[in-house]
């Protein structure tokens, strides 16, 4: 007698695949937000938040299916993200998120050995391991290879010795991808490397958390290293590939860290017009008086104009356009947009909007952070108009 199979249930089409995953997240909204403004009050990161997470499988986003995760594109992994950003006013959580996706996940994916994506990648993907990168030094800033931590190359590897600051995931870090100088002689271009660091590893010294003026539920903290030993398995890539990988690894880390931005705008601009149709004041709806009704109409077109500059960024970054100046504009573009719209946001609200009660206020703290991390917006204009020939 021959058994016949039932025939498999045919996959969902990719566009069908990503909608589901965005309409899901409804259903844990309520966790991933649970306490968000006591804890942005006491800058304190959540563990349960982070396995919310975790269990709604934001943590696999970019990781390749043969690995536990769900492969997304650029602009599957931006679509989701923009819904993220919708459901979920606390912007240091998705911070936290983007930190560990872009980090660690995209170039242990992208440039990693077979051997290093089997060990770190299903781990990574489900959130039981977190990781981190480590750029920025005290002395160096935007002028990121002027950097002085040096891995020395010894005959099993390297030991890294240095330190970074401002590392974003450093005091939840299991791992930490740290760019140092491999061979000095060779500058910018061949002489940096990218190292794959256990955070536990005795030679590591993790700062105490930093207080910040926003996302302050993503946890931030200095790295000392003291000669750590890096085995050469644990080498991302080439060696002296470290600024290529960097340079991939900032695209897409603008592309996640905005798309959440995107979103955030979205459902802020949907609670100013809620507002103005609601609030009274001298008889009538605020929203009926022309200086808060232009304020809205304004507020509109930055997040339309925010969103059109992310889809065009995500095109150059799928190899449709010039992706350096398109993703540098778009950083520009939406970051000084969050910035405007959660100044009016307050101003709307007025007296209440001022109030941390209220989370209105925690949208502007968190928006300033946009103008400096993944490249100032004076490095950006700097980036645009080297482009366009100037």
């Amino acid at each position: 007698m021959t058994l016949v199979q039932p025939p498999r249930a045919p996959r969902p089409h990719r566009s069908e695949l990503v909608a589901d995953l965005c309409d899901g997240l409804e259903r844990w909204r309520d966790e991933l937000n649970g306490n968000w403004i006591t804890d942005d009050q006491a800058g304190r990161f959540d563990p349960a938040r982070w396995q919310a997470l975790c269990d709604a499988g934001l943590t696999a986003l970019t990781v390749p299916e043969e690995f536990g995760g769900l492969g997304l594109s650029a602009t599957e992994l931006a679509e989701v993200l923009m819904r993220f950003g919708r459901l979920c006013p606390d912007s240091g959580l998705g911070f936290t998120l983007a930190s560990h996706l872009c980090s660690t996940c995209i170039p242990i994916e992208k440039f990693a050995s077979r051997d290093m994506q089997e060990r770190l990648l299903p781990d990574l993907a489900a959130g039981t391991r977190i990781g981190a990168h480590a750029i920025t030094e005290p002395d160096s800033g935007s002028d990121a290879f002027a950097m002085k931590t040096a891995a020395k190359v010894v005959p099993d590897g390297y030991l890294v010795r240095g330190e970074k600051c401002y590392i974003s995931n450093a005091p939840i870090a299991d791992v930490c991808v740290v760019y140092a100088i491999t061979n000095p002689s060779k500058g910018a271009l061949g002489g940096f490397s990218a190292l794959l660091v256990d955070c536990a590893a005795p030679q590591v010294t993790i700062g105490k958390p930093r207080k910040k003026h926003g996302l302050r539920t993503a946890p931030m903290a200095d790295m000392h290293f003291d000669d750590v030993p890096v085995a050469g398995a644990d080498r991302i890539g080439r060696d002296g590939q470290g600024f290529s990988i960097l340079d991939y690894v900032m695209k897409w880390e603008i592309v996640c860290v905005f798309a959440l931005q995107v979103g955030e705008m979205q459902t802020q601009l949907q609670r100013c017009i809620e507002h103005a149709k609601t609030r009274q004041q001298f008889g009538s709806a605020i929203g009926s008086y022309q200086a808060v009704s232009h304020k809205i109409a304004n507020m509109h077109l930055r997040v339309e104009t925010a969103r059109i500059w992310l889809t065009r960024a995500l095109g150059a970054l799928s190899g449709g356009g010039r992706a350096s100046l398109d993703i540098a504009t778009a950083k520009l573009a939406i970051s000084e947009a969050n910035v405007a719209n959660s100044l009016d946001a307050i101003t709307l609200f007025g007296g209440a909007g001022y109030m941390a009660e209220t989370g209105i206020e925690a949208g502007l703290r968190n928006a300033v952070g946009g103008l400096i991390y993944s490249g100032t917006s004076d490095i950006q204009r700097n980036r645009i108009a080297a482009m366009l020939g100037l």
